[in-house]
């Protein structure tokens, strides 16, 4: 097996990471809880989902296409599940934040420059969330398996990019993956503290 063929068989990987870390979130805000999910972070994901969507086509890249359309629909369940209605500024801060750094860029530097902005947006993306575990404990909602899943999707497309010489689209995901992983390593800790936390309520409930 040549190094290109090793290279493109991670970027299928990829795309299962991305797929099925995005299925473990939609499947525990739908069956468990949406405590902890931010929506300002999964908003910015469908817009950068729609970014590299088209980023695929311009590369000619089944991968990266795919890898877009088969989360975008879970994205925007999970945004539904997080009754963005309630709260249209956070999507329209969303929606002005993605234009000036994945649309804009593009029309000036073209879509290196784009991949770039996105990359800033894919790490800035992650600080909301990252925010919400760190100011509230319960983060019930929040999928420590898909924030794992997408270092290991990171991981894999960066050597997808590296033999496509996509260099933008690897140094993006690179500071992406290490954003997720701060987030999984957080999540971890809130559940541990949950988990800590719950006999002693229940200790109290009865003593009440």
């Amino acid at each position: 097996m040549s190094y290109h063929q090793l290279a493109v068989m991670f970027g299928w990987t990829a795309v299962l990471f991305t797929v099925g870390g995005t299925f473990a979130q939609f499947r525990r805000a739908t069956r468990l809880s949406i405590e902890g999910v931010s929506l300002a972070t999964w908003t910015l994901f469908v817009f950068m989902s729609i970014f590299w969507m088209t980023y695929g086509v311009d590369r000619h890249s089944a991968v990266i296409i795919l890898a877009s359309v088969l989360t975008l629909p879970f994205q925007v369940a999970i945004v539904l599940r997080l009754r963005f209605w309630r709260r249209w500024q956070v999507v329209t801060r969303s929606l002005a934040f993605s234009l000036v750094f994945c649309a804009l860029p593009v029309l000036i530097w073209g879509w290196p420059g784009g991949v770039y902005g996105t990359g800033v947006a894919m790490v800035v993306n992650r600080a909301p969330q990252l925010i919400e575990l760190i100011r509230y404990p319960d983060a019930t909602g929040v999928s420590v398996a898909m924030w794992f899943m997408g270092v290991a999707g990171a991981l894999c497309w960066v050597i997808y990019y590296q033999n496509t010489r996509l260099w933008a689209a690897l140094a993006s995901t690179a500071c992406a993956g290490l954003a997720s992983l701060s987030i999984a390593l957080l999540a971890i800790w809130r559940h541990r503290q949950a988990r800590t936390l719950l006999p002693a309520k229940e200790s109290v409930l009865a003593q009440a």
